[in-house]
């Protein structure tokens, strides 16, 4: 059965932990900085005119490549999580503490499309979260992944870029509370962003839920440190 360990105040601010804090911080900055300045650059180019189809794979693009980056940029400090959703899903998989999970959430505008509402929108967050999960699991948390684990901050980005083609007309494919949430305090709008964080959370717990107890197994507490991939 999977193991979820709580940890303790003693572990979470150890020298490690805080380098892979600052690890997480520093990644996941990047990581949003250049997803959300696709979406601006594509709005200044085009006068804010609505998102087409050439837009939406360049934003796309632009998301995976920064992932695959920022993967690899913090793999060997702190695990290169970069999400909420995913630390949650490794947190529930006991692959990191709780405790230590909470302070990787350093969090730095999403909206569902006319014609979606909430629940469609909630409903799009959990599959494709699940969907980017149980990639980082498949590749990077698994102990049997050999030598899969090199292409994992490949995988990983890949798998975001083609849920942002296929969700971001409906939902926005967001994946990451961290994404969603910046942009919504510098604009000042909330509207629907608890979508962004219903939506991801279980999607990536349920990934958690299955891979690690279905496929994996048993976990043993690991510590913050550890390198997944």
């Amino acid at each position: 059965m999977v193991k979820i360990a709580f940890g303790s105040i003693g572990d979470s601010f150890s020298v490690g932990s805080l380098k892979a804090y600052l690890a997480e911080f520093i990644a996941t900055l990047l990581f949003v900085f250049a997803g959300v300045g696709s979406a601006i650059a594509y709005g200044k180019l085009t006068s804010d005119a609505a998102l087409d189809p050439p837009g939406l794979v360049a934003i796309a693009v632009a998301h995976a490549l920064a992932l695959f980056v920022g993967v690899a940029i913090a793999a060997n400090i702190s695990g290169g999580h970069l999400n909420p959703a995913v630390t949650f899903g490794l947190a529930i998989g006991g692959n990191i503490t709780i405790l230590t999970g909470l302070f990787y959430w350093s969090v730095p505008t999403h909206g569902v499309a006319s014609g979606m509402n909430a629940v469609g929108g909630v409903v799009m967050e959990i599959v494709i979260t699940f969907a980017l999960v149980y990639t980082v699991y498949a590749t990077a948390a698994d102990p049997k992944k050999g030598s899969l684990g090199i292409i994992a901050p490949i995988a990983i980005g890949f798998i975001v870029g083609a849920n942002i083609l296929a969700a971001g007309p409906f939902s926005g494919g967001s994946m990451n509370p961290a994404r969603s949430f910046g942009p919504a305090v510098v604009s000042g709008n909330f509207a629907d962003n608890w979508i962004y964080w219903v939506g991801p959370l279980v999607g990536g717990g349920l990934a958690g839920l299955i891979y690690g107890d279905v496929f994996i197994g048993s976990y043993s507490a690991a510590p913050a440190s550890e390198d997944y991939a």
